[in-house]
């Protein structure tokens, strides 16, 4: 019997099954999700519940943070912080009035707007866990913002600075050009309705303003030829004639000057003083003077810098006098009060209203001297009218240059002392209370205040159309008030004497 070997078949291996890694990667991530939102959930929950009538922490008005507080804190914080509007210009700030530049806060409204974040409005969770800001509600009139910016204007512009210079170790160099800086109003408004405000600071828009003068070669060249010499301030007196001159050396004068822009110059520019520093210069030196008499600031410092201008570096300013005080001494009346201080009698009259009988001790105002000099006086020259010897002496450049016999007032109509100047020129003045005719005529001082009438210097009168009177009578008192001088001497001095020269007639 055949017997049949079964063959052995290989044995079959089934696979093992294996739980994919990404299956249980996504299994946690999604846990992990879960777990995590549902712990913001819980806390954001636990926040709204904190925070249940406040502001949620994130939230804040422009750079003002308002988060944990109720919404009447916020009110008065934010109330607080929009009185007053903080204006910049990138390097320097001004605090000013919310209201002076129409600029008011909505406090109510604006805190409303913060509270509604993170529950009505934006997300809670930006709102909790970041940073939400919200605009304040502003009201801005524009007309008002103009008129405040525009008050503050000047205490913003920074002024440019012209090219000068500056003296240093006996040297003239240059001091360079400097740009200055002015509030651009209109850009700065429009900036504001563009874009409004998100917090009480204020950007001002700026421009630069260039200098007028930038080449400081010419300004070298000029003040080089200037400060080789002293400024000689000739400080004159034209009460007592006497002239001091204050020395200013060129180290000290030369940080006075100053540069402007003068197209009519043939360097396009012309030095000038700074009259700040004139002025403290002259205050630190009127001490020389004594109390009765004072310098005007303004014009002088104004004759200075109008001398320096113009390359003069010897300017003359005035010296000025007070009103004075007189008590009375026994035998004095206003008449010879008057006579001795050298002030026509009606004038000490005006300056003492209701004045009778003089009494020993008693108080009476002598007017200035200034009162009779009506135009700047000529310091370089001088008449003397010498009424004891009845003579004139005409001085110029401190120097006799004529030497006059003359003819002053009677004694029921006297030439009156005092210091007075030349006032007027007339050919042939009348004087109709004498029918006279007087040639050359120079009016020198008015003998009643308020009047127009003037006693002054003439040549020989006439009356009656050809009657000459007085032709023999100089050296002897023989007007009416006037100083009487030959026709041939009163043509000299008509010519020479403009008007503001000093006339001084003494007793």
């Amino acid at each position: 019997m055949q017997q049949i070997r079964q063959p052995i078949s290989k044995p079959v291996v089934k696979p093992k099954k294996h739980t994919s890694l990404l299956f249980w990667m996504l299994l946690f991530g999604v846990s992990l999700l879960l777990i995590i939102l549902m712990s913001c959930g819980v806390l954001t929950l636990g926040v709204a519940v904190v925070y249940n009538n406040g502001i949620l922490p994130g939230v804040s008005v422009g750079n003002i943070s308002l988060g944990g507080l109720s919404q009447a804190e916020a009110i008065q914080k934010i109330s607080e912080q929009w009185t007053t509007i903080t204006l910049e210009d990138g390097e320097r700030s001004w605090v000013v009035d919310s209201t002076t530049l129409g600029i008011s806060l909505d406090a109510v409204a604006t805190i409303e707007r913060a509270y509604e974040q993170g529950r009505r409005a934006g997300s809670a969770l930006n709102a909790i866990f970041s940073q939400v800001t919200v605009d304040p509600v502003l009201t801005i009139n524009v007309d008002q913002l103009y008129t405040g910016l525009q008050a503050i204007e000047p205490s913003v512009m920074i002024p440019p600075v012209d090219a000068s210079v500056q003296f240093i170790d006996g040297q003239v160099l240059p001091r360079p050009a400097q740009y200055g800086r002015s509030l651009d109003l209109s850009s700065t408004i429009n900036h504001v309705q563009q874009f409004g405000l998100t917090d009480p600071h204020l950007q001002l828009m700026m421009i630069d303003i260039p200098p007028m003068v930038n080449d400081p070669t010419p300004i070298v060249n000029a003040a080089t030829q200037l400060l080789t010499n002293p400024l000689i301030i000739r400080v004159y007196d034209p009460v007592t004639g006497d002239i001091v001159d204050w020395a200013a050396q060129p180290a000290e004068w030369a940080t006075w000057i100053t540069v402007f822009a003068d197209p009519a110059s043939p360097i396009g520019i012309r030095l000038s003083l700074s009259p700040e520093a004139v002025r403290d210069y002259l205050a630190t030196r009127d001490d020389v003077l004594d109390a009765s008499r004072y310098l005007q600031y303004d014009e002088a410092t104004q004759a200075i810098i109008t001398a320096v201008e113009n390359y003069n570096l010897t300017p003359y300013i005035r010296v000025y006098h007070h009103d004075r005080v007189h008590v009375v001494r026994a035998g004095e009346t206003i008449t010879s009060i008057a006579w001795d201080y050298g002030v026509p009698y009606p004038y000490i009259e005006q300056a003492n209203p209701g004045v009778g009988a003089l009494s020993v001790g008693q108080e009476i105002i002598i007017p200035s001297p200034d009162n009779f000099l009506d135009y700047d006086p000529v310091p370089n020259k001088r008449i003397i009218v010498s009424i004891s010897q009845q003579r004139v002496y005409v001085y110029e450049d401190g120097q006799l240059k004529w030497n006059w016999a003359a003819s002053t007032g009677i004694n029921s109509s006297p030439t009156w002392t005092g210091i007075y100047q030349i006032l007027s020129h007339e050919p042939n003045a009348y004087a109709s209370n004498w029918n006279l005719y007087m040639p050359w005529f120079m009016g020198v001082y008015r003998p009643v205040p308020g009047y127009d009438f003037t006693n002054g210097f003439h040549g020989f009168p006439t009356r009656g159309g050809g009657q000459i009177l007085w032709e023999n009578s100089l050296g002897t008192r023989v007007t009416y008030g006037c100083i009487l001088l030959s026709n041939t001497n009163v043509q000299l001095l008509y010519n020479w004497a403009e008007d503001g020269v000093i006339v001084e007639i003494q007793p």
